[in-house]
């Protein structure tokens, strides 16, 4: 209220006390602890009183008889407050006391607040005159009636401020405010001390702390305040934000808060589904009725994952087989089946992810971590920077992309623990005296299951993100807080793994294609699952299923050789039947569409710094695949096209689904096509003579290019050996050994060439 600009405190606040009828309120008025201090008996007559609310005080001006000395007047006066104290409720323990005023006191208004401490400059009586600087001991002499001082600080003595000055350090402020009011514009005179002429004291508060000190101590020390903002904040985050994460991820992986688990709910949609069935005359069945035949012909492996799951060893989970072979259905819909608490960590978002906020996103999404202020990791990355740019050093202000995953995935097993740790435990059971860590060991059935879908999707192009995600789960399984599934397409998943898990062996689950019998039985179950009755009682064929009226079904058997077991393609030819294709002419359109993606995929749009092998090394496969199942491994390494990292190029071809590697006492031993279906389409390619002539000459135009550049190092040998002085006998070996070499070259160049003007000739001749 006192530095409020429009308001004088002085004036206002005595008159609203006078209004108030409290007689708290009233003993506070300025004037009637006035009255109250001075007795009638003391011979001065009161003129004015001016009230300094500010300064807690009041000036009270006083006449009095010519022979009346005021040092009287003040002594009595003095004696009469210390028999008598006055102590307002305001400060019940300092009583009231009076000095008597020795200078000319500046009354004003301005923002200035009493301190402690008093500066008392020294001026002249007159202008242009001078001033005498006092000693210590006289200042001390002038104001120490006043109160207890505890410092006396002169000016420096090479200091050239003028007028001279010094500061009083008193014990209490209320000291200091009476020092100022009663010894301002006093003037010295020569014999206390004041020079020649006299000496003016001219007071005023100095404040110890300086204004803005805080802010300007915090701009001025950047390499303490900075990394303490750092520190701040990151425990402002950990206590408050974590709790509430926490709870989310917790929310995420029980599904407590999704209406999709309501009871009420649950009960409601299964009411207005079998009404539409009724109404629609259809009859209730179950969305997978077709995949039957694929889970009665895979029950051993679900029945493994569960008994797994009921193991009390760290249990580390793998599903490994080609993409549509079923891996995530299988675990979730039938191993996972009356599983409550799976957390399912999609692998592919947060690998395709660009940029460290979108990939911090994508995984705080996959786990249900929230809130994530992915955007502030750009942003604290600036000022980390500008901040080493100003103090030379980095603050630690912004975190890499490595420890904000860090963060989700230990937030993420923190919130499993409490899952498995209170899902079912009562404080009765007779393990409750278990600890957290002999509890979860002893009870495998109350851990929670983690689901990693598409691990090591797109790894060629980084692995921090599978690093971090394989001790993350080794953790789990370790200290038993979880189950963890991995769901991957890569065969090479081991070698990844292993850096999480050196000494662990791994449970492994190998997904193939299904075999024919059992893929043309998931069609048939496909076709039967969409029965319309209205349709049935049209036609009259109430007891007949859509596979009985179909009389091209005989069809199958030779279909299901040629397209395979894979259920992506088996969905497809379903779906393709039932628009009303035969089964023949719906695998002609799935080979022609394969063969497109082949060449599109794999030669056509290839860019050789991309990727990892070459349009010609693909042909080389494709027309060997094209006319028998299967290609020794070795054979295709010792081939011309696969002379030159053969190894890489074929494993990059296996991780685009080109083709697939089959392993032999853990080696690669042979290759296959990548989906059954691709080999119909290499051989649909194959007879397709232009596309042939042309990839033929391409890869001969390498295979010249090879034998040209080994023919210019033998010419270049043999030049060098004919240049030695004498013609040695111990280079005869060396020289016919090249020119062999030699031979042999030129007659595989002339061969190619041959071969060459052949193609050329279809390529002229066709179109």
């Amino acid at each position: 209220m006192l530095g409020l600009p429009f308001i004088n405190v002085d004036k206002s606040l005595p008159t609203l006390l006078k209004r108030l009828k409290s007689p708290v309120a009233a003993a506070a008025d300025p004037m009637s602890i006035i009255k109250r201090a001075i007795p009638e008996s003391l011979p001065i007559k009161i003129t004015d009183i001016l009230p300094r609310l500010k300064e807690g005080g009041a000036f009270v001006k006083f006449s009095h008889e010519p022979h009346i000395q005021v040092n009287e007047i003040e002594g009595t006066l003095r004696g009469f407050l210390k028999e008598n104290p006055i102590k307002p409720w305001f400060n019940p323990f300092r009583r009231v006391r009076t000095f008597l005023v020795y200078g000319r006191p500046w009354v004003e208004d301005l923002h200035r607040f009493p301190s402690s401490r008093l500066k008392v400059e020294f001026l002249p009586t007159k202008p242009g005159g001078d001033a005498a600087e006092l000693s210590q001991e006289t200042l001390y002499s002038l104001f120490r009636k006043y109160g207890k001082l505890a410092d006396i600080m002169p000016q420096p003595t090479d200091s050239k401020v003028l007028p001279k000055f010094a500061f009083l350090n008193f014990i209490r402020t209320r000291n200091a405010i009476m020092a100022k009011n009663c010894m301002h514009g006093f003037t010295l005179p020569e014999n206390q001390g004041g020079g020649m002429a006299g000496t003016v004291l001219k007071l005023g508060y100095e404040q110890k702390i300086k204004a803005h000190w805080i802010r300007d101590w915090l701009f001025s020390h950047p390499r303490v305040v900075i990394p303490a903002v750092a520190a701040l904040v990151a425990t402002i985050t950990v206590a408050v934000f974590d709790p509430i994460r926490t709870f989310f991820i917790k929310a995420h992986i029980t599904h407590n808060f999704h209406i999709s688990t309501n009871k009420a709910y649950k009960w409601l949609r299964s009411q207005v589904t079998r009404a539409n069935d009724i109404l629609n005359f259809k009859k209730q069945r179950t969305e997978d009725a077709g995949l039957s035949a694929i889970w009665d012909d895979r029950k051993d492996d679900i029945e493994q994952i569960q008994s797994w799951l009921m193991e009390t060893a760290d249990t580390f989970i793998v599903v490994q087989g080609p993409r549509g072979s079923g891996k995530k259905e299988l675990v979730m819909d039938q191993a996972l089946k009356n599983r409550k608490n799976k957390l399912v960590i999609d692998c592919k978002p947060i690998q395709e992810a660009r940029g460290d906020s979108a990939t911090i996103f994508a995984a705080a999404v996959e786990v249900g971590y929230r809130p994530v202020f992915s955007w502030m990791n750009s942003f604290s990355s600036l000022i980390d920077l500008a901040a080493q740019g100003t103090i030379g050093t980095k603050t630690g202000f912004s975190e890499t992309l490595e420890t904000q995953l860090t963060n989700i995935w230990q937030q993420t097993a923190t919130a499993l623990k409490q899952i498995a740790l209170t899902e079912g435990r009562k404080k009765d059971d007779k393990d409750a005296a278990l600890s957290d860590d002999e509890y979860l060991e002893a009870h495998p059935e109350r851990r929670p299951v983690v689901i990693i879908d598409n691990f090591l999707h797109k790894s060629q192009e980084s692995t921090l993100v599978y690093d971090k995600i394989s001790e993350w789960a080794a953790a789990l399984t370790t200290a038993n807080i979880a189950h963890v599934i991995f769901l991957t397409n890569d065969v090479s998943f081991s070698k990844s793994l292993s850096k999480a898990l050196p000494d662990r062996v791994f449970r492994q689950i190998s997904l193939g294609d299904c075999t024919p019998g059992v893929a043309k039985r998931y069609v048939i179950n496909q076709l039967n699952a969409e029965t319309d009755d209205a349709d049935d009682i049209a036609s009259g064929d109430i007891q007949l299923l859509p596979s009985q009226r179909r009389k091209d079904l005989g069809e199958l058997d030779e279909c299901m050789e040629t397209l395979g077991g894979r259920l992506t393609d088996l969905d497809f030819l379903a779906r393709r039947i039932k628009t009303g294709e035969t089964p023949k002419k719906a695998v002609r359109e799935i080979i022609e569409q394969s063969a497109s993606e082949i060449l599109k995929m794999y030669i056509l749009d290839i860019d050789p710094t991309t990727r990892d092998w070459t349009p010609e090394q693909a042909w080389h496969l494709i027309k060997r695949l094209a006319s028998t199942d299967t290609l020794r491994y070795n054979e295709v390494l010792l081939s011309d096209t696969y002379k030159t990292h053969g190894e890489r190029t074929l494993q990059a071809l296996e991780q685009a689904e080109l083709i697939t590697i089959l392993s032999t006492n853990g080696r690669p031993a042979s290759i296959k096509p990548g989906k059954p279906v691709y080999q119909a389409a290499f051989r649909y390619l194959v007879a397709d003579e232009v596309l042939k002539a042309r990839l033929d000459l391409a890869t001969l135009g390498q295979l010249i290019k090879l034998e040209t550049a080994a023919i210019e190092r033998f010419e270049a040998e043999l030049g060098l050996l004919g240049g030695l002085p004498g013609r040695p006998g111990e280079v005869g070996g060396r020289v016919r050994w090249l020119l062999g070499k030699l031979g042999e070259g030129q007659r595989k160049v002339e061969g190619y060439e041959g071969e060459s003007a052949r193609l050329k000739g279809v390529l002229r001749g066709e179109y």
